[in-house]
């Protein structure tokens, strides 16, 4: 008997069965691959999720893979040129995009030093109940048998096509349409910041990773996947050409050192985050599109709120594990509603004069900047930048 069984070993598993392992809990942790591995990803951890690193004592071993700081931002769009660096979470101002070979492998060993016991290439079938329906336990596949395993909590941490939400009947609270599709690759020996370049119908990026590689990325609206992915190569080198000029005349001569990745399933919704016995925690419950990168960090959120709402509980009445389930959903969505707002909005790949306006008034005042790359990181909402100063700027 586990106190709890965690579904998933990336960036939203690990940690939570970590969190819960230091907290004096028994964890099971399941997943599907070996570690290290790779997953489709744009592997920026903003600054709140920095931070969260730091406090888990796990920044160092991020720092000692070779993971180049993120210290400074630039964004373009129109004739608007940013360029600047957050505030930061308790004196992290850096992000970081370590591979995801790199980052999940060191929450999987935090974890499994924590206490947690992990089984990898281990497939999850179903999901235990008891006379009432409250999910007590998984069955599944390890080492070529069958088994069950026992929990007085299951958690789903394994992705946006969560098998554990499908198991629990988690229903979408909101959904909204794909709006974008992704293709990115990895190129050596090319400088770069956190470079963001917007164009109507565009939007490219670029990101420093491990081993001297950047990460470009390119987005594209929905209605042009067939036609992007007919030809990804001509049309992702051409997105790159056309919205970020100077970035693609860096690349000119340079090996891009793995094949061109990308989908066109980028879906964004809320499910139902917790029920009797069961909770989700990062893309299993809630997922956006990757343009601004939320992801990871938004998954440590989770890993914690959900961690620290349960407390002692997890031994306790069922009753007051269950209430503080739902308190943790309440938690999640407050916090993390205007994110997805935000990324609809960024996801719709247009510019209107208005936003241009703001913007032009926060490049002419460094302070209005920093508090603009805030607003990125996820730092401040959006209404921490309508100052005093910015309204006398407009």
């Amino acid at each position: 008997m586990f106190d709890a069984i965690v579904v998933g070993a990336r960036c939203a598993g690990s940690p939570t069965a970590m969190l819960l392992a230091r907290a004096g809990y028994r964890v099971l942790m399941l997943d599907r691959a070996e570690f290290p591995s790779d997953t489709l990803s744009t592997h920026l951890v903003h600054q709140p999720g920095v931070a969260a690193l730091a406090r888990w004592g796990l920044l160092d071993r991020v720092r000692a893979s070779g993971c180049p700081p993120l210290d400074q931002a630039v964004y373009e769009v129109a004739d608007i040129r940013l360029e600047g660096c957050s505030r930061g979470v308790e004196g992290q101002r850096c992000g970081y995009a370590p591979r995801r070979h790199v980052l999940d492998a060191i929450l999987v060993d935090g974890a499994v030093e924590s206490g947690v016991e992990f089984r990898p290439h281990c497939s999850v079938s179903g999901l235990l109940r008891d006379g009432s329906g409250r999910v007590t336990g998984v069955e599944g596949t390890y080492g070529g048998s069958r088994f069950t395993e026992h929990a007085r909590l299951v958690i789903g941490a394994d992705g946006m096509r969560s098998r554990v939400a499908e198991h629990c009947g988690a229903e979408y609270t909101s959904r909204k349409p794909r709006l974008t599709c992704a293709y990115y690759a990895y190129w050596a020996g090319v400088p770069a910041d956190l470079e963001l370049y917007e164009r109507p119908r565009s939007w490219v990026a670029a990101v420093p990773t491990n081993d001297d590689a950047t990460l470009v990325l390119t987005y594209f609206p929905q209605d042009r996947f067939e036609e992007v992915r007919a030809d990804a190569q001509s049309a992702y080198l051409a997105q790159v050409r056309d919205g970020a000029p100077a970035l693609y005349e860096r690349l000119r001569g340079k090996e891009r050192v793995e094949r061109l990745r990308g989908t066109g399933d980028q879906q964004n919704f809320f499910r139902q985050a917790a029920g009797p016995g069961w909770a989700l925690v990062g893309d299993a419950g809630h997922h956006k599109d990757s343009i601004t990168a939320r992801g990871i960090s938004d998954a440590f959120f989770q890993a914690e709120s959900l961690t620290r709402h349960i407390g002692d509980r997890l031994g306790g009445e069922p009753a007051l594990l269950d209430a503080a389930l739902r308190s943790y959903e309440q938690e999640r969505d407050a916090q993390l509603t205007e994110g997805f707002e935000a990324t609809l909005s960024a996801a719709q790949l247009e510019t209107h004069e208005k936003r241009l306006a703001l913007l032009r008034a926060v490049q002419a005042d460094p302070e209005l900047t920093t508090t603009y790359f805030d607003i990125v990181a996820g730092i401040k909402s959006v209404t921490d930048l309508y100052t005093p100063r910015l309204l006398a700027l407009l």
